[in-house]
């Protein structure tokens, strides 16, 4: 078990996850993730080149600081379960002139935003970002801190998904004098079984040396991701994975639900469906795993992620700071994200805007001189203040009704009287719990907390439904 820091014992009853498996089997169905509000789904190219300029000047009135996101699409091999914008190639040549048009495509990026707006937030993904070599990785920070103003001070979150595959000891200590202070670390799973079947062979003991290495040269925070719901996987084999992670004790652990949908996304067509375990062998995973991680100490922070009791992330779910984007949980809430690279989807002030999703079209925006934004949505006021309720119900499981109505200056009973109503059925079966006051989340719920988000979805409401998302569980 983690050593346990004795502030937080208490705290943490108050952070417990019951997993219910008749509530769970009933509340079985498909609904957005929110790393954003409105989601993607509602993106339209109405909101174009022209409209995301605009914004981002105007944003410079505000003076908050920047969080950038770079894509990196390129993988060696193709994992068979992804659902990822990627390029799978051996050519490793690919790699320079995408970068190239990143580096035209910061500049005219840096050229909108006023030069004293800190980046505070920082991540490299993809893809397979140490897919590039170490002096690539040199020049992309180099020309980020010739456009960007980064910390020196190890302040800022910087982090980088790592294919341990892909990186040496020499490529983690590179990465720390580069600024990164965080990575995570893609296992799924140390079955080799299991990998073979996703065409993703990793040993042991390659995600253990770059653990180690991370840790010998600083890095804070390290992450592990998991995926339940991989073809042969079942709750004993899976367990010697668990067992496998919990001696590591990584900071943070990631334990993502496979969506099987091969008519979208074409490399899952070459997993069998008759490979994969059925719904209650997935759930049994997911049962085992939440009370194994829990029993060995770490939180349940919400939307699969799981953290030590002293990593600020859940610091920060105590201290109501929390915060959820398009990289999942944060600790910087109050800053404007700019996406580079095919795909990325950036939120500066009021809108989302997202860059071409093919890379021709990509390139030939950039080699026009234009950025590549080709959609994306401006929101008015129903959607700001929705998307902080649901930000602040995902992040925090709890809904002080006193601080919206401060914000927004409403009477949140009455402009919720329909959000409200929906409610009233998971309160009964004891989901959450509502007063005068407010809506508190309660263990049975945590696990099921898209379902409640759903609640406050104008945009679901409209279509009377959740396709397109992913299943909640």
């Amino acid at each position: 078990m983690l050593d346990q820091p004795q502030t937080t014992q208490a705290q943490m009853a108050d952070q417990r996850t019951v997993f219910d498996l008749d509530l769970i089997k009933r509340y079985d169905q498909s609904g957005p993730r929110y790393t954003s509000y409105p989601t993607a789904v509602e993106f339209n190219e109405g909101f174009d080149e022209a409209a995301y300029r605009a914004t981002c000047e105007r944003s410079n009135a505000s003076k908050r600081p920047l969080s950038l996101y770079f894509h990196i699409p390129f993988c060696d091999t193709l994992c068979f379960y992804c659902a990822c914008n990627k390029v799978a190639t051996k050519d490793r040549s690919l790699a320079q002139p995408y970068l190239e048009r990143m580096y035209r495509e910061m500049e005219m990026q840096s050229a909108l935003f006023d030069d004293d707006r800190v980046v505070e937030q920082l991540h490299w993904g993809g893809g397979t970002p140490t897919f590039i070599s170490q002096q690539q990785m040199r020049e992309l920070m180099d020309q980020t801190r010739k456009n960007f103003r980064l910390l020196d001070d190890d302040s800022g979150e910087y982090s980088i998904e790592i294919d341990p595959r892909e990186a040496g000891g020499d490529t983690v200590k590179l990465l720390r004098e580069l600024g990164f202070n965080r990575m995570s670390l893609g296992v799924q799973d140390f079955d080799t079984k299991v990998q073979k079947a996703v065409n993703r062979i990793q040993t042991e003991a390659e995600t253990m040396a770059v653990l180690e290495a991370a840790r010998k040269v600083g890095f804070g925070s390290i992450s592990i991701d998991l995926i339940y719901g991989l073809p042969f996987q079942d709750p004993d084999e899976f367990s010697k994975t668990l067992d496998k992670v919990i001696d590591a004790a990584p900071e943070r652990v990631s334990v993502f639900n496979y969506a099987h949908l091969p008519s979208r996304f074409s490399p899952q067509r070459r997993i069998k469906d008759d490979d994969l375990p059925p719904p209650q062998v997935k759930l049994d995973i997911l049962q085992m795993t939440i009370e194994r991680l829990t029993d060995a100490g770490w939180l349940y922070i919400g939307m699969d992620h799981f953290a030590r009791p002293d990593d600020e992330l859940a610091l920060a779910q105590r201290n109501g700071t929390l915060y959820r984007n398009f990289q999942g949980y944060s600790t910087h809430a109050d800053a404007d994200l700019i996406g580079l690279g095919v795909t990325s989807i950036g939120k500066v002030a009021n809108t989302y805007g997202q860059n071409q999703r093919e890379m021709e079209a990509y390139n030939a925006d950039i080699d026009a001189g234009r950025l590549a934004v080709f959609r994306g949505i401006e929101l008015n006021r129903d959607d700001e203040l929705r998307r902080d309720v649901i930000t602040r119900l995902i992040c925090n499981f709890k809904l002080d009704f006193a601080e919206v109505e401060r914000v927004w200056d409403i009477n949140f009973v009455d402009y919720f009287a329909t959000g409200l109503a929906r409610l009233k059925g998971m309160e009964a079966d004891g989901l959450l719990e509502t007063d005068a006051s407010g809506i508190r989340v309660l263990p049975k719920g945590r696990l099921l907390i898209r379902n409640i988000c759903m609640g406050f979805d104008a945009y679901r409401e409209a279509t009377q439904g959740a396709g397109g998302f992913s299943k909640v569980i």
